[in-house]
């Protein structure tokens, strides 16, 4: 398929997003001199800005490729979960299915960019157990209502092995493709999912492997074939940063592509961006080789602007890209 066919049918879905619900913050400045209290550099702020991060820029990216989103997760009851809401519903993501929890406050990252580097980043959350979604019978109704469901796990505390095994479970039984972009820190298990997309690093953590030595190649193969094992996906792609992406099934590597970044400025929600695309061409009826190629192409978008980033249909069909 092409990617102008692939893009057409993505217009027409329904995509449900569950997973940690993140404003991302961002303060802008210069630096001209050091601190005269520590050494340390003194930001003078130019300007300020905030957009969707975790879950909520997963269905950002849904949204821009002209999805029907829907995201699902727990909002603090403060004014970062009001801003977090807005933001999200200017781009018409259904937010109906967040929750405000009383008790724990919006989960923020502030960044701070100088000269277009990141100087620092500032989280502000609280404990995972406060952020805790439960299947409930509306959660599980708009699965059957949705092409496909997306799993967005930061390890923040909205999805547990109980959560996420009903929503396998009933997006199986209801044949929906079910996605999951894995944190292997949750120690969840993804038995029956469709798809996992983990990055470099977090698939070396899924297969139980050890970073590899300076000089060392990235044992791919024996990744793809440990995560099969003790996962089982229908569909395993793994991005690898500098060297491209990963497709595997049935533990064995089906292909690899080239990356697509020309520069690399920020890779922030280059993940968040990567699933989405992926999805969303698979529930259109790409092939996972033209579904990969077109989320690559996006990932090469988004790490090359500064800030987390979505991108568009106009983005995917640039002939130069």
């Amino acid at each position: 398929m092409t990617n102008a066919s692939i893009l057409e049918g993505i217009r027409q879905l329904k995509i449900l997003v569950i997973g940690d619900l993140m404003l991302d913050h961002y303060i802008w400045g210069d630096v001209h001199r050091i601190s005269p209290e520590a050494p340390v550099p003194v930001v003078n702020v130019a300007r300020e800005s905030h957009t969707a991060g975790g879950a909520a820029n997963v269905a950002l990216n849904l949204a821009s490729l002209g999805v029907a989103a829907r995201v699902a997760g727990t909002l603090g009851k403060d004014t970062s979960g009001e801003k977090l809401l807005g933001l999200l519903r200017a781009a018409d993501v259904d937010t109906s299915l967040c929750l405000m929890a009383p008790l724990g406050p919006t989960i923020v990252k502030t960044r701070v960019i100088v000269r277009n580097q990141q100087l620092c980043r500032i989280d502000h959350e609280a404990a995972t157990s406060l952020y805790s979604l439960d299947p409930t019978p509306e959660l599980l109704s708009a699965i059957e209502s949705s092409d496909a469901v997306i799993v967005s796990d930061y390890a923040k505390g909205v999805v547990s092995q109980n959560t996420l095994n009903a929503i396998i479970d009933h997006a199986k039984k209801h044949g929906k493709i079910i996605a999951v972009d894995p944190k292997p820190s949750s120690n969840l298990s993804f038995h029956g999912a469709s798809l996992i997309t983990p990055n470099r690093h977090e698939a070396l953590e899924l297969a139980g492997l050890a970073e590899p030595k300076i000089g060392e190649p990235y044992p791919l193969e024996q990744v793809c074939r440990n995560i099969h094992q003790s996962h089982a996906p229908e569909l395993l792609i793994i991005t690898l940063g500098a060297d491209g992406m990963a497709i595997s099934r049935g533990g064995k590597v089906e292909q690899t592509l080239p990356t697509r970044a020309r520069q690399v400025f920020d890779v922030s929600g280059a993940g968040d961006t990567v699933i989405a695309t992926l999805t969303a061409a698979l529930a259109s009826g790409a092939s996972a080789e033209d579904a990969a190629k077109l989320a690559n192409m996006a990932a090469g978008v988004v790490v090359s602007r500064i800030g987390t980033a979505t991108v568009t249909p106009e983005d995917l069909l640039e002939p130069d890209l």
